[in-house]
């Protein structure tokens, strides 16, 4: 690739081309909005795939079936890369739409466990395999694309609409669902009308496959074949070769790792903290975030923009090191803001477990077969279902584990399964029933000692602040289009014509499917064994950071490229 002025550009985009670039990503907010229907009705999900584990496990494992989806990505980058650079991009965009509308599709007439038993989870994971597979296929080609079609100066402002599709998409999937929601009412929704979204995608579906069926084949491509210089090895080409394969791993560590995190943090985690941590009502959630999407998505096609005159690099780094320093302050304020009550409760009665730390095991069980029964146990999972914050002090070995809260002190029980399914408390034995019993008690005690603390059940929904949240959350939004505007540009400009659907995609889709989705389940499961609400975002923390270093040492702006040689 040779360096040229912005101005020197080949190709100019014609009013027909802008109506191409625009059909491209019109069909990708399709597929996204059908990938991201799992996260946003993870809650539900997990009630009807996983209700045969305890509430926890059940809820970490429905984050790692959302995570699945993620985890084969760079597969799918793999296998539709090489497709895409050997066939072309317009044929590749139609397979990988009917696979995922398709497998969207599955999932809504999927039975649930309580009907199939342990067939439901699987065929469910089974389908966010196969989207997971078709959207590592789609990113590369729709971003390729459409940089292939943009002229010289542009390509920041045009790729900027296919970074809009993702937060699109989720944004879709928000108000697809709470104006089901709405229309059918809360029970109904949870018992079969969350099925609909999912049903919806077949007519999506159609759609974009007409759409796509109208595409021609990128400049660029069409170039690339007439003159006989296109890879009959991309992939080998592309990670087999030393030189190019620098670049891959510096696009990974350097650009899309931190980009990656600062994208879910932003949206899903944000999400999830709500509901899950903050206890705040669904509904209220899903609208608090879908406003902010809407007040930040202008600014994906800002920084693409601004990319085109200052350069990719610098945008996205800064996005990286301001969502690092600044997450922690966020949440806490976060917090405050959307139930008050839990901030008051915590600063006016702090919690702590003191317990024997042998005591205190790492509450993840996938399987749904371990018995989390000793006294620290049962205190940390009332306390984590709670969405209660609290440290951990030790006690000597032996030690019963105790509660306090503020000045109060609950003391706990000690209880052993045993193989005949009696229960040994201290001296004696009790039966099952008998333990389910004293159990039941101690957590009406602890409930009861939260509450007069000032811990509450679930958010208030009157006393949430519902500005301030919208602009927190507009600011993690506003850090995802920082990082998520340029960065199509910034990849497809790294790689030559004849490699780049295969070189940009595997590094995409490893950070944004590894790095990125894992976060959801890696930054809850740090919660739950630090018992620190904010622990879990030490992980995108570390990761931003190791970006915005890598990055700066060894990242170069590509902006002035020509992406025909």
């Amino acid at each position: 690739m040779t360096e040229t002025t912005p101005e020197a550009g080949p190709h100019t985009v014609d009013r027909n081309d802008r109506l191409v670039i625009l059909a491209s990503s019109v069909g990708t907010v399709i597929e996204w909005y059908d990938f991201y229907l799992y996260g946003s009705l993870a809650a539900i999900i997990t009630a009807q795939f996983f209700s045969g584990v305890n509430e926890t496990t059940g809820y970490i494992f429905a984050l790692m079936a959302f995570a699945a989806g993620f985890a084969v990505r760079p597969f799918g980058a793999l296998v539709f890369g090489r497709l895409g650079d050997l066939w072309g991009r317009k044929n590749t965009f139609l397979v990988t739409m009917g696979l995922m509308g398709l497998s969207t599709f599955v999932v809504g007439l999927l039975p649930s466990y309580a009907a199939i038993g342990v067939a439901a989870p699987v065929i469910l994971i089974l389908m966010r395999l196969i989207q997971g597979l078709a959207l590592g296929g789609e990113y590369g080609g729709a971003a390729t694309y459409v940089a292939e079609h943009a002229p010289q100066g542009k390509r920041g402002l045009y790729t900027s609409f296919i970074q809009i599709t993702a937060t699109a998409g989720l944004l879709l999937s928000l108000v697809v669902i709470l104006g089901v929601r709405t229309w059918l009412g809360e029970d109904a929704f949870a018992d079969w009308g969350w099925r609909i979204p999912f049903l919806v995608s077949i007519l999506l579906l159609g759609v974009s496959l007409w759409i796509r069926l109208r595409l021609d084949e990128s400049p660029a491509f069409r170039r690339m074949k007439a003159e006989g210089k296109g890879s009959q090895t991309p992939l080998k080409d592309s990670f087999l070769k030393w030189p190019n394969l620098r670049l891959v791993l510096i696009a990974l560590f350097g650009l899309v790792a931190g980009q990656a995190v600062v994208w879910y943090t932003g949206q899903f985690y944000a999400l999830f903290f709500l509901e899950r941590v903050l206890k705040v009502e669904a509904a209220l959630s899903n609208t608090l975030i879908a406003i902010a999407l809407i007040l930040a998505t202008p600014f994906f096609v800002f920084w693409g923009w601004l990319s085109d005159k200052v350069g990719r690099k610098p945008i996205i780094l800064a996005g990286c090191l301001i969502a690092a320093l600044s997450y922690g302050p966020l949440f806490h304020a976060l917090t405050s803001a959307a139930n008050p009550a839990l901030a008051a409760a915590a600063r006016s009665a702090p919690v702590t477990v003191h317990a024997d730390p042998a005591d205190c095991s790492f509450q993840f069980d996938p399987i749904g077969r371990s018995q989390f029964t000793s006294s620290c146990d049962l205190i940390r999972t009332h306390l984590s279902r709670a969405g209660v914050n609290y440290d951990v002090v030790d006690l000597p070995a032996g030690s019963v584990a105790r509660v306090h809260i503020g000045e109060q002190v609950v003391p706990g029980f000690r209880a052993y399964i045993l193989e005949d399914q009696n229960v040994t408390v201290a001296a004696g034995s009790i039966t099952r029933e008998a333990f389910n019993a004293q159990r039941a008690a101690f957590d009406d005690e602890l409930g009861a000692a939260l509450s007069a603390a000032g811990y509450p059940a679930s958010a208030d929904s009157a006393q949430v602040n519902k500005p301030v949240v919208v602009a927190i959350l507009f600011l993690l939004v506003l850090f995802v289009t920082m990082v998520y505007g340029p960065i199509a540009a910034a990849l497809v400009e790294m790689f030559p014509t004849n490699i780049r659907y295969s070189s940009m995609s595997l590094p995409y889709h490893i950070g944004n499917g590894w790095f990125g989705g894992f976060l959801p389940t890696t930054a809850f499961a740090i919660v739950a064994a630090t018992g620190n609400i904010y622990a879990g975002l030490w992980y995108p923390i570390a990761v931003a950071l190791l970006t915005f270093v890598v990055g700066l040492i060894w990242v170069r702006d590509r902006r002035n490229v020509d992406l025909a040689d």
